[in-house]
């Protein structure tokens, strides 16, 4: 995981609609950025739904949510339309960002050892500074704990 008071690595990623978003288009503005497994998992889409419950708020306070799995934009689409999330979701097939933000690691499922995306939050303040980490969150908590530190 990296360390809060470090740059946010910038990337350019689709969105559900092909459409590339860089990190640096969002410069001036409070960016959540949360690394999740997969859409339509359990907790994933429990941690969804809670952050489009939340997005009034987060727009309120000026922050821009951005989800980032390694599914394809046609999932993603799939995935934000059946839950109506208003937020970005963007797709890394390549595990670019995922690996950049260092969320891609090893995971212990019933005594076995896989790779995957831990559940990772990051807060990034206008400058594009790292203002808080979360790793390992859990899923239902973690758009009300996000918000709070906004």
């Amino acid at each position: 995981m990296l360390q809060t008071g470090t740059a946010a690595p910038d990337f350019t990623l689709p969105d559900m609609n092909g459409e590339p978003h860089s990190l640096s288009d969002y410069r001036g503005r409070k960016v959540v950025l949360y690394f999740y497994a997969k859409d339509n998992t359990a907790g994933c889409t429990k941690q969804a739904c809670g952050y489009a419950e939340l997005f009034p708020h987060f727009k309120e306070k000026g922050a821009v949510v951005i989800g980032i799995s390694k599914d394809s934009p046609a999932s993603h689409k799939k995935f934000a339309e059946k839950h109506s999330l208003p937020f970005i979701l963007l797709s890394d097939t390549e595990r670019k960002a995922i690996e950049a933000y260092d969320v891609w690691q090893e995971k212990k499922l019933y005594g076995k050892v896989t790779m995957g995306v831990v559940r990772t939050t990051y807060l990034i303040d206008e400058n594009g500074v790292i203002v808080n980490a979360a790793g390992k969150v859990k899923a239902a908590d973690d758009p009300a704990d996000t918000l709070a530190l906004l």
